[in-house]
């Protein structure tokens, strides 16, 4: 009786998903779609309207921070108790280590230790909001273009400002023309090189974003199947649903990787362009 009434209720619960999926042809994008969390009454100063709500991506954000804060507050503790670190501290040393010897210095090249407590930050940062996306509930932080295009924001600054002052202001941007270009065709690399500023942060916020809302709505098709063609369908989609969710877990270490990379490709090109 009781295995019954669970069957009807498993039934009811997907007769009423068939149906939504029927009457709402958004249904995926309204899964992978920010959502309200906590709503702020907005600050207007002057002509300008400041919201301060928090929606459910940025409270990913948040729980990143918190969770960076906690668990390099603890690793650091830990380690300063042993002689050799280990466990979790090890860990993330062992991290540390990689992103610093096989990402920001071959990118980078000499100088590049001064620069690590931000590819340090930036590199976690990601990987944990990443990361967080995959526990069941939560929501993709970086799958909104706001953040990966605030993330992007922060790279091209630090490159312009680093590439400056290291080499001018004059210097800079004159260091981005290569030498020995005629004077007719100035006015073209101009124009190529300032539009190519502007592209380097463009790339670095869609790369993040398609790639960490794809793996998503990929799942949600898959799944999708089922209300749409029945039961029959269940193995194979669940199956695939799996899959796809075992390689959301490398896209998200990858991602991390990618964008920490091509950042300290940019900042080292802009500060060395004698090479």
């Amino acid at each position: 009786m009781q295995l019954l009434t669970a069957f009807l209720t498993v039934q009811e619960k997907i007769d009423t998903l068939q149906q939504t999926a029927h009457e709402d042809d958004n249904w995926i994008m309204h899964h992978i779609s920010d959502k309200p969390v906590l709503t702020i009454p907005p600050v207007h100063i002057g002509g300008f309207t400041l919201d301060l709500s928090i929606s459910m991506k940025i409270l990913m954000l948040m729980i990143a921070a918190v969770l960076m804060i906690i668990l390099f507050t603890y690793a650091a503790a830990s380690n300063l108790k042993r002689k050799h670190p280990k466990g979790f501290g090890n860990f993330l040393e062992m991290m540390m280590v990689f992103v610093r010897d096989d990402v920001v210095k071959p990118s980078m090249g000499h100088g590049a230790d001064k620069y690590l407590p931000f590819f340090f930050t930036l590199f976690f940062f990601i990987l944990f909001v990443n990361i967080i996306s995959l526990v069941p509930g939560m929501s993709t932080g970086t799958s909104s273009i706001s953040v990966t295009a605030g993330l992007a924001l922060i790279t091209f600054f630090m490159t312009q400002v680093h590439g400056i002052k290291h080499n001018g202001f004059i210097g800079y941007f004159k260091g981005l023309i290569p030498p020995g270009v005629p004077v007719f065709v100035l006015p073209i690399m101009i124009i190529i090189e300032f539009l190519g500023l502007l592209t380097k942060p463009f790339a670095l916020a869609i790369r993040l974003f398609a790639n960490m809302t794809a793996g998503h709505i990929v799942i949600y098709a898959l799944i999708g199947l089922i209300f749409m063609l029945g039961y029959a369908v269940i193995p194979v989609s669940i199956a695939f649903s799996l899959f796809i969710y075992v390689l959301e877990i490398l896209v998200a270490v990858l991602q991390a990787y990618i964008f920490t990379m091509l950042s300290a490709l940019f900042i080292g090109m802009a500060i060395h362009q004698d090479h």
